[in-house]
């Protein structure tokens, strides 16, 4: 059979390589196969191999950090088979970094150096050339896929799910000089990574435009999980600045305010390595006492020639930006980081929609409930694409347990203007020369997608009310999509689609939960769903009729 993998971090790598085994597979995408968020994990992978650890306590930790709402069966299969699938790593290659500490070969029974981060009980996270983990596994995994016979299409944006009787049969895509094309597919698989760029500041790279999540919405697909957008609480304080890893903390940084006082421990009883939520959250306070300005990441406890060996990216980075961490501190703030919410999956990948699968921060398995866990997102992306790639070909299940729930029930949405994209944004020119991915893409068609970060950072972001969300809903409902001509316009009609449908959801849960925070509605409730679904209404056709037993919510 015929394979589209739309995507090219861990997860599209993973699924393309062991799917080509038994399949003809053409890899699609938008930038470069280097330019998406894997190559730039800095952490690790999270992962339980040592003596000292379990897949047990590895599932605890998960649910800790998830806040509840973590599917029992999808954590269980991410730290399970989490150990095989790293040593799968091991033997394609990836130069995980050593240890030669006596102490550390004693523990952990081996001399694979580990970090901890946030949330974990045991220090279990792999890493390679100090924080340049994800670059070490792409380019390994990019190896071993030129070794395959796979159609690598970079530079190539989908645009749209083809659906034919209710399947989905095919994708059409912008190629490489960005005129329109259709791949015919048997199956299709989604690895097309997170929306960060919904949000004025993010880590995440210029392609992560949810552009996958918003095709398989539009194609008729359920979605999960969608108010459950991470923030992570260090992202480097300067233009253009990136993200610093949770690593560093989980070696002994501290977070300090302006007058340097380390804010945390009044926060969490676990400080600076309580969940992610938390510490953004603590972040946001703090920096709200001191009008807003950023909070200081303090690593001049550590050794400095121990950080340089240990974070060697950061060092540069952090000097670029003109301060020396080993003598003061470094300006963090938070930013939108990863999204737990996606695609409905079940452990196989396998969405609503026959013929299409999902796999990494496209997809909601339910794995990581309402906060990930650090670390715990290429691991991920590497268990899921291993299981959805086997199960391509083989029997579908008549009710797949997306997020782990065989009668999910998700709410049917119509269109917030009524109708689908008909023509241009008022006002805004469309770059003819716009070329798919890439740090060197011009564009001036702005409008829309500055209109969409501006409400998602004021009233979908880290703090979120009703009032809020109700005017983000109102703004949102009339801003006109864009076509999808050219690669800008498909990125911006996608973050309008998503941005919809997520500032629905968060409205949705009137309760704060994880990473979803309403101040309008501080506490957690016992008695709230522990996942909300949402599909788009789509017209009735001769095989395609809408679900009939499903509330239809008019936006």
């Amino acid at each position: 059979m015929h394979v589209v993998v739309v995507g090219s971090g861990i997860a599209g790598l993973t699924a393309a390589i062991r799917a080509s085994t038994e399949h003809d597979v053409t890899l699609v995408t938008k930038g470069t196969l280097t330019d998406g968020a894997t190559a730039s994990a800095q952490g690790g992978i999270a992962v339980a191999l040592g003596a000292d650890d379990t897949a047990a306590l590895h599932q605890h930790d998960t649910h800790v950090a998830a806040a509840g709402t973590a599917d029992a069966r999808a954590v269980d299969v991410l730290c399970t088979d989490g150990p095989a699938r790293v040593r799968d790593l091991v033997a394609l290659g990836v130069p995980f970094d050593r240890t030669t500490d006596p102490a550390a070969l004693d523990r952990y029974g081996d001399d694979l150096a580990r970090g901890r981060e946030a949330a974990h009980g045991r220090w279990r996270i792999l890493h390679a050339g100090g924080d340049a983990t994800g670059g070490a596994v792409e380019r390994t995994l990019v190896a071993a896929l030129h070794r395959r016979h796979v159609t690598i299409l970079e530079r190539t944006c989908l645009t749209d799910l083809v659906v034919r009787h209710g399947q989905v049969v095919g994708v059409d895509v912008l190629d490489l000089l960005s005129e329109p094309r259709r791949i015919d597919a048997d199956a299709v698989l989604l690895a097309s990574g997170g929306a960060g760029h919904l949000y004025r500041e993010t880590t995440n790279p210029l392609v992560a435009t949810g552009d996958g999540a918003a095709a398989a919405w539009r194609a008729g697909a359920v979605l999960a999980d969608l108010e459950f957008v991470q923030f992570h609480p260090t992202r480097l304080a300067v233009p253009g600045g990136g993200l610093v890893s949770e690593a560093v903390r989980g070696e002994g940084a501290v977070l300090r305010d302006e007058r340097g006082h380390r804010f945390m421990r009044d926060v969490h009883p676990d400080a600076e390595l309580a969940p992610r939520d938390v510490v953004a959250r603590g972040i946001a306070s703090a920096m709200r006492a001191q009008g807003g300005r950023p909070v200081l990441l303090d690593a001049t406890g550590l050794d400095p020639a121990f950080l340089l060996a240990r974070f060697p990216g950061l060092t540069r980075a952090t000097r670029a930006a003109g301060v020396d961490w080993t003598r003061e501190g470094v300006p963090v703030a938070p930013a939108a980081h990863y999204a737990m919410g996606g695609v409905a999956t079940d452990t196989e990948g396998r969405t609503s929609l026959p013929g299409l699968s999902a796999v990494g921060e496209v997809a909601c398995t339910g794995v990581h409930g309402a906060n990930r866990l650090a670390s715990n997102s290429l691991l991920e992306g590497l268990v899921f694409a291993v299981r959805a790639a086997d199960a391509l070909g083989s029997p579908r299940p008549d009710r797949p347990r997306l997020r782990g729930d065989a009668t999910l029930a998700p709410t049917v949405v119509a269109d917030p203007d009524g109708r689908r994209a008909s023509r241009p944004v008022d006002g805004v020119r469309l770059s003819v020369g716009d070329r798919p991915g890439g740090p060197g893409r011009v564009g001036t068609d702005t409008a829309v997608r500055d209109a969409v970060q501006a409400v998602m950072t004021e009233h979908v972001g880290l703090l979120r009310d009703a009032a809020g969300l109700a005017e983000a809903r109102r703004v949102l409902a009339v801003v006109p999509a864009p076509l999808p001509t050219t690669v800008r316009g498909a990125e911006d009609r996608a973050l309008l689609d998503l941005a919809r449908v997520m500032a629905l959801a968060a409205e949705a849960r009137t309760e704060s939960r994880g990473a979803h925070a309403r101040t309008d509605h501080p506490d957690t409730d016992p008695t709230a769903p522990m996942t909300t679904a949402w599909v788009r209404a789509r017209p009735a056709g001769p095989s395609d009729a809408a679900p009939t037993a499903l509330q239809e919510v008019l936006a």
